[in-house]
């Protein structure tokens, strides 16, 4: 499934590899697999409920998590951060 990045998610990831650049080829590489198979394992894909029924999780490495949402067939990437950052707000 083809993913785009809202500018928030582009900007941290921007941030990040400069800051920690081997979560930031994980990321790469997990965004990649995200568009390669969707059900591989390591993304740990789930969908959320309460308020965010309608979004997914993907998980980057152990820390990081990518907030998205579907629409027409396509992926919304709309928030990233640790698993507290992105809960938090929402």
């Amino acid at each position: 499934m083809k993913i785009r990045l809202e500018k928030e998610v582009i900007e941290y990831l921007t941030k990040l590899k400069t800051k920690d650049k081997k979560a930031f080829e994980s990321a790469k590489k997990q965004l990649k697999m995200f568009e390669a198979d969707i059900n591989y394992p390591s993304l740990r894909i789930h969908k959320l409920s309460g308020k965010l029924e309608n979004v997914w999780s993907l998980s980057i490495g152990l820390k990081l998590r990518l907030l998205y949402f579907v629409k027409d067939g396509q992926a919304w990437g709309y928030m990233i951060g640790t698993h507290d950052e992105v809960y938090r707000k929402n």
